[in-house]
């Protein structure tokens, strides 16, 4: 009987790291879930948590002892002071552990890399020119995985997603769009008309999957990019719609209001708040249009896994602790509603 493949995760309880030791533990591996000392983690058939530092090399390689990939889900906070101190040594600490075992280190990345000149369509090998502090860290890092695989000792594959949301908090739809929803209100950061890139984090560690199972396919360092939806604010919008009417969230007219994020607020704020500066800094993001294209991704493991936007939006606001069991006598008198509009309208 073969035995089923081993997977080191770095950071496991984190909102990458619970999505990937998830997904993982769904397909079949055994799990070693890697958290800070003190820490637990819930009951997951297949899963192994582990406390231990992350640079514990030695600890982390004796008890994933056979594991074949390590998953980076290890982030600085989000400040620029974290990201300078800390981003290199938790880098490093995986390529340490991931050297040590001879595996493949699977790496998620962001379009911070592009930079406020990025095409409508980023290609895996569409030029990278960061124009923030954390866009530029980011290339460094992925230079650093890459210098580290020259030698033959080890793999790595870099997966690129956009703004991430799902698996829990700490994303800017609980931070900030859907702050005010249970009162009917969506507040988005820029322009409702424009089209940016989204991974719901379930479907993105899905195809970490994928990806680790064709491991042997690999070259030594790899760039690839998960597609994920291409939303606008009205696409939010709307599907939130759906959503605050079953829950009894929206006003007497039955209408989601939407209002424009403050950036001056936020750059306000910022002087004193490094985290709201950080934030500041992508505002760019939501003003330029862009999609993640995945063709290397298709060709290696085919279809990426994808969840329709309007249910992973909700299994996203349920995680939240947002949504009561749904109103089902709601959906129906939406949808007499609606039948009853469009018998009028003939």
């Amino acid at each position: 009987m073969t035995q089923p493949s081993t997977v080191l995760i770095l950071g496991a309880r984190g909102r990458f790291g619970m999505a990937a030791t998830r997904a993982f533990a769904q397909a079949g591996w055994q799990v070693v879930a890697q958290l800070r000392p003190g820490a637990t983690g819930p009951a997951i058939a297949g899963v192994q948590w582990l406390a231990a530092q992350s640079d514990d090399t030695a600890r982390l390689a004796v008890a994933a002892h056979g594991a074949t990939v390590v998953v980076q889900g290890l982030s600085p906070l989000y400040t620029h002071k974290a990201w300078r101190r800390d981003l290199p040594g938790l880098t490093q600490a995986a390529i340490d552990v991931t050297r040590e075992l001879g595996a493949l280190l699977m790496l998620p990345a962001s379009v911070y890399n592009f930079g406020e000149t990025m095409p409508a369509l980023l290609r895996e090998d569409t030029a990278q020119a960061a124009s923030t502090f954390k866009g530029r860290m980011r290339i460094a890092s992925e230079a650093q995985v890459r210098a580290a695989t020259q030698d033959g000792c080890m793999k790595a594959v870099v997966i690129r997603g956009g703004d991430f949301f799902g698996s829990g908090t700490g994303s800017w739809l609980d931070e900030v769009m859907v702050k005010d929803i249970q009162s009917g209100m969506l507040t988005y950061p820029g322009p409702m008309n424009v089209p940016t890139a989204w991974a719901y984090l379930p479907d993105m560690a899905r195809s970490f999957v994928a990806v680790a199972e064709r491991r042997h396919s690999l070259p030594a360092f790899e760039m690839l990019h998960f597609a994920g939806y291409q939303l606008t604010g009205q696409d939010w919008a709307d599907a939130l719609a759906d959503i605050a009417w079953e829950q009894g969230w929206l006003p007497t007219d039955g209408k989601l209001r939407t209002k424009s994020l403050s950036w001056l607020l936020m750059r306000t704020l910022g002087l004193v708040m490094p985290q709201m500066a950080a934030l500041c800094e992508m505002r760019y993001q939501w003003r330029t249009p862009h999609a993640l294209v995945n063709t290397r991704m298709a060709t290696l493991a085919g279809a990426e896994p994808h969840t329709p936007f309007p249910q992973a939006l909700r299994t996203a606001l349920a995680e939240l602790g947002l949504l009561t069991p749904r109103k089902e006598h709601a959906v129906k008198e939406r949808t007499v509603t609606m039948q009853a509009f469009e018998r009028s309208a003939s």
